[in-house]
């Protein structure tokens, strides 16, 4: 694996623990695709850096678990600001 590979590999996880971001958020941060930012933390990560990436790892599947709250909220939120006739 290259080293650059390596060094976002580990940034990606650093990010992702500091502002408890998710996959979504953390692709936009670094200008890389999600499938990146998930092959980096479940694969390329725990070749590196295991314990890192168990970290990250736990941060990502708690916001898995939330997604479905976040979306609900979200379509809450724009039907709160229609206006019905």
């Amino acid at each position: 694996m290259k080293d650059y590979i390596e060094e976002r590999a580990i940034d990606i996880a650093n990010y992702i623990i500091d502002n408890n971001a998710t996959v979504r958020q953390t692709a936009k941060a670094f200008g890389i695709s999600k499938s990146t930012v998930h092959k980096d933390v479940t694969e390329r990560l725990t070749q590196v850096n295991p314990s890192l990436a168990r970290e990250a790892r736990k941060v990502l599947d708690v916001n898995k678990q939330e997604r479905h709250i976040r979306g609900g909220m979200a379509t809450k939120e724009k039907y709160q600001h229609m206006h019905y006739e």
